[in-house]
């Protein structure tokens, strides 16, 4: 009896190791090519997110204009959140505060238009792709990204063009703190 317990016990404890063993598995597996939780650091991307967010970020996800997308840092070692405004073969310019994608003109609900100064005129000064990275357009494999706090935000205007392989993916969820739920969208 006391033999048949301690097998009992031995089996149960196998398969409890087991099932930890898989969900590891799984779960190492999902966050290496599937998804991660990323902390937001900065005001770069206020008011779509604060400082300390922690998002979920979907690696697998087709990367289109105004998609929030997570990065290698051309001038860091730290990963950046911004938006995605310019994509391969797009002409990027901003006037008089209206940003214009391949001409067209784009109502930017999403950037922060808050300031203290109120000296100031813009929120994002006038420019042309070519004024800031020497291209007419958006080359092949590279993004042209902006922070939506562009008062406080070191982006493409300042870095240049982000490469298609420094991307880590995109922002689907804020999932803390509770209070800043929410899917992500592209506004």
């Amino acid at each position: 009896m006391q033999e048949e317990k301690a097998t009992n016990l031995k089996k149960e404890i196998l398969s409890y190791i087991k099932i930890i063993v898989i969900t590891a598995i799984i779960v190492l597996g999902c966050k290496q090519f599937l998804f991660t939780p990323i902390k937001v650091q900065g005001a770069s991307m206020y008011p779509t997110y604060h400082d300390k967010d922690i998002i979920i970020v979907s690696k697998t996800s087709k990367i289109e204009r105004f998609d929030q997308i997570i990065f290698q840092s051309p001038i860091e070692d730290e990963y950046y959140i911004k938006r995605v405004i310019g994509l391969p073969g797009d002409k990027v310019e901003m006037k008089d505060d209206v940003l214009y994608v391949n001409g067209k003109a784009y109502p930017e609900n999403y950037v922060n238009r808050e300031t203290d100064d109120p000296n100031q005129l813009r929120i994002t000064e006038n420019f042309t792709l070519e004024q800031l990275v020497d291209q007419q357009e958006v080359p092949k494999g590279m993004y042209f990204v902006l922070g939506d706090n562009r008062l406080k935000s070191s982006d493409s205007r300042h870095y240049g063009l982000i490469a298609e392989d420094a991307v880590l993916g995109e922002s689907k969820l804020i999932v803390y703190p509770f209070s800043h739920f929410h899917l992500g969208s592209k506004e």
